[in-house]
């Protein structure tokens, strides 16, 4: 290994599946492509306002849940930056700039822009992850869309699916690792629920 990474070649792993793909959503009417292409730009904005609903729920609940649901923005961020650590250290090329997929759905991104793993996919199921410590309906709905994220990515054209699934574990993994022990600091809520954030904290 190099000191600049390891400069993966993720075609071989599963590149025709990739071409599959592409080549239905190339196929596929426009309205349905354009559909998916925005739900790939902005469907992130679907976890935030989660955590924003779990927030609010977790006001009437144990303080527990309210520190984990307190915690859960800063869970996802830290996610991403371990996994932006890990992309550059794979340093696998996008397969859109590898693979003859033809015009994508979505801009290929340019050289050095990473592509494993999927930073969207990472993030989703990092907020899913951090949602099931504090509301479990909601983190249901927030695991179907980390899926609906992840197979999005594959379709507009900038990641393999072994990206996907390596995001998916990445993102289930460390986002359960920091937000259970988030829940430890319940006793902190106490304190916040008996003085002027109260409001902000309920109980």
């Amino acid at each position: 290994m190099s000191r600049a990474g390891l400069a993966l070649d993720g075609s071989g792993i599963d590149g025709s599946l990739y071409l599959d793909v592409t080549g239905l959503a190339h196929r596929t009417p426009a309205p349905v492509g354009h559909l998916v292409a925005d739900w790939s730009a902005y469907g992130l904005g679907l976890f935030a306002l989660l955590m924003a609903a779990a927030w609010w729920r977790a006001r009437r609940g144990p303080s527990a849940g309210m520190a984990a649901a307190l915690a859960a923005p800063f869970v996802v961020v830290a996610v991403f930056a371990a996994d932006t650590a890990l992309k550059s250290l794979l340093r696998e090329p996008r397969p859109c700039r590898v693979l003859p997929a033809g015009a994508t759905l979505e801009a290929c991104p340019g050289a050095g822009d990473w592509s494993m793993p999927s930073n969207h996919t990472v993030v989703a199921f990092a907020a899913a992850a951090a949602l099931w410590q504090v509301d479990r309906r909601l983190a249901a709905v927030a695991a179907v869309a980390a899926v609906a994220m992840g197979a999005s990515r594959v379709f507009v054209g900038v990641h393999y699916p072994h990206d996907v699934l390596a995001g998916a574990v990445v993102g289930i993994l460390l986002g359960l690792a920091l937000a259970r022990p988030a829940r430890l600091a319940g006793p902190v809520v106490e304190h916040l629920r008996a003085g002027r954030l109260r409001p902000l904290v309920g109980g």
